[in-house]
C-alpha cells in the first residue's frame, strides 16, 4: 500500500465530499417524477422507459446510497469527539435528527397541504399517528419524505457509535454480520428501517481500521467498476427479464453485493474526480448536498408535475429527457433555494441544512 494515499489527507477529504455530491445527486433517480400511479407503473413494466428509470435507479441511486454509510462510520472511526458520548449525541441530534424532523414537518405542511387544497396526488393526515410517524419515522417508513429513513437509523447508529468506536474488530464483524443477515432476511423494524444502514456503518469503521480506503485508491479504475457492472447487469436482468421476487432470500443477497461493489466503484470514482477539473465544481456544490437530500422529496412532489406538464408522463416523448436531467433541475432549485436562505434568514438555512450552510 502506498504511504503516498495516506498521507494525502487533503485529496481524500475532496473525494469524501465529492462522493456525498455524486451520491445524493444519484438518489433523486431513485424518487423521480413518473407521473403515474403505481398501478400504472406495473402496466409500463418492460417498457423502454421504464427500463432506463430502473437502470438509472438501480446504477446511481440505491447502489450508490451504501457509500454515505461507510463514509458515516469511517469519519465516526477517525474522530476523537465521537469518544465522549454526551457532546456526541448532542451534535449529531443537531446536525442529523433536528434537521430530519424539520423537514419532514415541512413536507407535511407544503405536500399534504398542497394536495388538500390543489388536490396533488399525495398522502395526507388520516391520524395523529399517522403525523406522528411521517415526523419522527420511529416505526416504520414514512410516505411523503421516503428518504428520511436513512437519516433516522443512521442517527440510531450514531448513539451506538461511542461503544461501537472501542469494540474490537472481531466484534465489529460480529455485528455486521448480523446486520447483513437481517437485510437478507427483510428484519430489523423497528429497531433500524434498513439493516443495511448499520451494517455499511459497521463496515466503514473497520475500512478506516485496514485503510481500505487507501487501498482502492490505489486500484486501478476498471478493477474497481467491473465488478459492479457485472453485478448490477445480473441483478437489472433478473428485476427486468426474469420477474424475480426482489424480496426472495437469493435476490436480497445479490442486492446486497451490488451495493458493497457500489460502494468500491463510486469511493474509486470519486477519487479520481478529487484530481480532475470537476473537482472544483463539485466542491462548491458539497455544501448544498445535506439540504437536497433532505429537500429533493418535496420539490419533486411539488415541482414534479408542474415540468411535467411541460415534458410529459413517463411513457411521452419527452419524458426520458426530463427523468434525465431531474437530479441537475433539483440541484439548480436547492441552489437558488439554499442560496437565498443563507441571505435572508442565515439561522433557519444553518439548522436545515445541519450547520452546512452558513453565512459567509
Amino acid at each position: 500500500m502506498s504511504r503516498t494515499f495516506i498521507a494525502d489527507a487533503s485529496r481524500k477529504s475532496a473525494a469524501i465530499s465529492i462522493a456525498r455530491v455524486i451520491c445524493i445527486l444519484g438518489v433523486v433517480y431513485v424518487h423521480a417524477w413518473t407521473g403515474l400511479t403505481g398501478y400504472d407503473l406495473q402496466l409500463a413494466k418492460g417498457s423502454p422507459q421504464e427500463d432506463l428509470r430502473w437502470v438509472l435507479m438501480d446504477v446511481f441511486g440505491r447502489s450508490a446510497v451504501p457509500l454515505l454509510g461507510l463514509i458515516s462510520g469511517w469519519l465516526v472511526a477517525s474522530s476523537n469527539r465521537t469518544r465522549d458520548w454526551p457532546s456526541h449525541v448532542a451534535r449529531k441530534a443537531r446536525t442529523i435528527l433536528l434537521p430530519m424532523v424539520l423537514w419532514n414537518v415541512l413536507a407535511l405542511l407544503f405536500v399534504s397541504g398542497t394536495a388538500w387544497l390543489l388536490n396533488l396526488p399525495a398522502p395526507t393526515p388520516h391520524s395523529l399517528g399517522w403525523v406522528f410517524e411521517e415526523v419522527f419515522v420511529a416505526s416504520r417508513n414514512p410516505d411523503v419524505n421516503v428518504q428520511m429513513p436513512f437519516l433516522r437509523d443512521l442517527f440510531v447508529c450514531m448513539l451506538a457509535a461511542p461503544l461501537l468506536v472501542r469494540l474490537a474488530n472481531p466484534w465489529l464483524i460480529a455485528l455486521a454480520s448480523i446486520a447483513a443477515i437481517c437485510q437478507i432476511l427483510g428484519l430489523g423494524a423497528p429497531v433500524f428501517m434498513r439493516a443495511s444502514i448499520p451494517f455499511f456503518f459497521l463496515l466503514g469503521i473497520l475500512a478506516r481500521r485496514g485503510h481500505v480506503a487507501d487501498r482502492i485508491a490505489a486500484w486501478p479504475l476498471a478493477m474497481a467498476i467491473v465488478p459492479f457492472a457485472a453485478l448490477t447487469c445480473i441483478q437489472l436482468y433478473g428485476t427486468l427479464h426474469l420477474d424475480i421476487d426482489p424480496a426472495t432470500p437469493s435476490a436480497t443477497t445479490l442486492d446486497l453485493a451490488v451495493r458493497i461493489a457500489a460502494a468500491v466503484t463510486y469511493w474509486r470514482l470519486s477519487w479520481a474526480l478529487s484530481d480532475s477539473p470537476a473537482r472544483a465544481f463539485l466542491l462548491r456544490i458539497e455544501p448544498f448536498a445535506f439540504f437536497l437530500f433532505c429537500s429533493h422529496l418535496i420539490l419533486i412532489w411539488l415541482g414534479g408535475p408542474l415540468l411535467g406538464a411541460l415534458f410529459g408522463k413517463l411513457g411521452t416523448p419527452l419524458y426520458p429527457l426530463y427523468l434525465l436531467a431531474q437530479p441537475l433541475i433539483v440541484l439548480l432549485a436547492v441552489i437558488l433555494i439554499g442560496t437565498a436562505m443563507v441571505r435572508a434568514a442565515p439561522g433557519p438555512a444553518r439548522v436545515l441544512s445541519g450547520g452546512r450552510l452558513m453565512a459567509a
